[in-house]
């Protein structure tokens, strides 16, 4: 079975850091191109950053760009997404996604 886990979410103030990864199985996950959404109270699904297969490329939306880091390692089947300087805009539920499997997601809340 084809699973995603997500974990990491916490309340954080803003400013603060988060590290959010994703447990993946039941596929080859060192051959696909992941991608971490996120979806903000009353909003639509927003996408956030993108990595491909091997590691060396990425990509991310402009709202986060220079404040988030995505990676993966491959030996450990598991996708990452570093949050930094956290607003809280960036408030929502994050998910990590493949094609068009997602998980069920991590909750992430930036308040004072």
């Amino acid at each position: 079975e084809v699973q995603l886990v997500e974990s990491g979410g916490g309340l954080v103030q803003p400013g603060g850091s988060l590290r959010l990864s994703c447990t993946a199985s039941g596929f080859t996950f060192s051959q696909y191109y992941m991608t971490w959404i996120r979806q903000a109270p009353g909003k639509g699904l927003e996408w956030v950053s993108g990595i491909n297969a091997g590691g060396d490329m990425t990509s991310y939306a402009p709202s986060v760009r220079g404040r988030f880091t995505i990676s993966r390692d491959n030996s450990k089947n598991t996708l990452y997404l570093h949050l930094w300087n956290l607003k809280t805009e960036d408030t929502a539920m994050y998910y990590c996604k493949k094609e068009n499997l997602k998980g069920q997601g991590t909750q992430v809340t930036v308040s004072s």
